[in-house]
């Protein structure tokens, strides 16, 4: 018998279900429709839509309102080659070299060819973009772009394309929409996926479907520290990977160099469009610091930023640094969503410095997807933040995720329309949930998921090294086997397991990158390794429902590249 004090359960013990709460069909009410969306912002917008135009009915669910998708959080804007100045060429160019090796040229090249289009079709739905004088679209400038091309309106450009996009959804006579359900399963019919079931309230109904499309955006809320909404719990990785699909780059996770750091306050978003304006990073002594990490100083990538952020404030002992806005013109004017928030706290951005820290923001890996959306799970398509492409390869560049949402969410409606004028798997009979236990343990969730949050920042972060990144995995796998043993049958339960599993799933990865490359930096191994790690880490749920890791060259999987 092992020591309990300090017995961890093997991964016999605990197994990864492939369903958390099963379905019978004699007992779960069923609809059907041909294309579930699952998510509502940008990516599976756009999805229902262009399934929707041609000619398939769409059933799209969320857990929360449009507003509180990632897209409606984005200030900057949308990435796009619309500038006499500018190329295809440099756009790649630019996110292949923040890619760090890692990012498809061939992918890059694909999503970057749309992005006029893209632009074109937001436009022509009436998003208001900010415009100069003449008319002409006004570009601003993010970190690690070469030129000016991103698209915005003012610091609310999120906003700005989710009410839009939004409208065109709630009044298209194809699309049925759902806020408030809580897709806990999607379901598998001998190996296709075959639809999903949803929590509403108290009640379920499954759904059967030609083609289900996961577009819930990213897993920001596994840490402390975020920008993302409290609906960006990684449902969708956790989905794709308990219905078998593979996940890759969950290592990782881009962090925001600048949220609003008050004890208390929401951490809001200060976007790097402000720095972009001339506004600079300094200590609690009023001295510059960033030049010393990159020559682009304040619009180096963002992982470079996050790190001199962290540095200073371990060299300094506080618990941020300042973001100074004086040398920028009319700062309430050009940013009034920041200059308003800071004004909640007493601070005048024109004047005041306001107090800042990194936070996690945007999610690089998910579960690979080709470019129309497909997971190598027939009938299971991903978009957006969920997905991964390939296209940000270990870091991404500012204001490509609205594009590639964009792009994959258009893509990936067209193929499941496409899809839904064939012949469907239909519903299982019976799918097998967690099992139930005798002596179950009682589980107290708020205080597993803070424990949870805070684990996860402070040993898989910003920084991370071998002991730490151990001891996370060990904890995560023995909070995970408590929960299935205390048989979760409620969307917060659910919901915890998702992030207990994609938390393990970036920790396993992290683990397994033994380099820092790109947002992944290892204090036990600092340097870059391009003999040994130029390649992706792949994450599959083996037979005996435990993570199990492979390595990938760069690229797209051969069976996906685009044509």
């Amino acid at each position: 018998m092992r020591d309990r004090t300090t017995a961890r359960p093997t991964p016999g013990e605990s197994p990864i279900p492939t369903s958390l709460g099963g379905y019978d069909s004699r007992i779960v009410p069923n609809l059907q429709t041909d294309v579930v969306v699952i998510g509502a912002g940008l990516a599976g917008c756009t999805a229902a839509l262009t399934a929707a135009d041609a000619g398939a009915s769409v059933l799209l669910l969320a857990k929360t309102e449009f507003a509180e998708s990632n897209s409606a959080y984005a200030q900057g804007g949308l990435a796009a080659v619309v500038h006499e100045g500018d190329s295809a060429d440099l756009h790649v160019a630019d996110t292949l070299r923040v890619g760090a090796g890692l990012a498809d040229a061939t992918v890059a090249q694909a999503i970057v060819g749309e992005s006029p289009e893209i632009l074109s079709w937001l436009l022509s739905l009436g998003v208001d973009f900010d415009t100069g004088d003449d008319g002409k679209l006004l570009l601003s400038r993010e970190g690690g772009h070469s030129v000016n091309r991103v698209v915005h309106h003012g610091d609310a450009t999120g906003v700005a394309i989710q009410t839009t996009i939004e409208r065109a959804v709630l009044t298209h006579p194809n699309i049925t929409t759902r806020t408030g359900a809580y897709v806990r399963d999607v379901l598998l019919n001998e190996g296709h996926c075959a639809g999903a079931v949803a929590c509403v309230g108290s009640g379920e109904f499954a759904i059967e479907a030609a083609a289900v499309i996961v577009a819930t955006g990213g897993a920001g809320q596994v840490y402390r520290e975020t920008t993302n909404p409290i609906g960006a719990s990684g449902d969708g990785q956790a989905l794709c990977f308990r219905a078998g699909a593979t996940l890759a780059d969950m290592e990782f996770v881009q962090f925001h160099p600048t949220t609003l750091y008050i004890a208390g306050a929401s951490r809001f978003l200060i976007s790097e469009v402000v720095r972009g304006a001339g506004a600079v990073l300094r200590d609690r002594d009023g001295v510059r610091f960033t030049k010393e990490a990159h020559p682009a100083a304040e619009l180096a990538p963002r992982d470079v930023v996050s790190r001199a952020i962290l540095d200073r404030m371990v060299a300094t002992g506080d618990t941020h640094v300042y973001l100074d806005l004086s040398p920028v013109a009319d700062p309430h004017q050009r940013f009034p969503t920041i200059s308003r928030m800071c004004r909640a706290f007493d601070i005048d951005i024109e004047r005041d410095p306001i107090p800042v820290r990194p936070g996690a923001h945007y999610f690089v890996g998910g579960a690979i997807a080709d470019l129309d959306g497909r997971t190598d799970v027939p009938g299971l398509f991903v978009a957006g933040e969920a997905a991964a492409t390939f296209f940000h390869g270990a870091n991404r560049l500012a204001s490509n995720s609205l594009l590639e949402a964009a792009v994959l969410g258009r893509r990936a409606g067209a193929a499941c329309a496409e899809l839904a004028r064939g012949e469907r798997p239909g519903l299982p009979k019976v799918v097998s949930g967690v099992p139930r236990v005798t002596n179950a343990p009682r589980i107290h969730l708020d205080d597993m998921l803070y424990s949870l949050k805070s684990l996860m920042w402070r040993d898989v972060g910003l920084s991370r090294h071998a002991q730490g990144l151990e001891e996370a995995s060990h904890r995560i796998q023995l909070w995970h086997h408590y929960l299935m043993r205390a048989n979760p049958s409620t969307p917060a339960a659910y919901e915890l397991g998702n992030m207990l599993l994609v938390s393990a799933l970036i920790t396993a990865a992290a683990r397994e990158r033994s380099e820092s490359r790109g947002t992944h930096y290892r204090s036990d191994f600092p340097a870059r390794d391009d003999d040994g790690w130029c390649r992706h880490v792949q994450l599959r749920r083996d037979e005996g429902g435990t993570i199990a890791t492979s390595l990938t060259a760069p690229g797209m999987p051969s069976d996906q590249v685009p044509t």
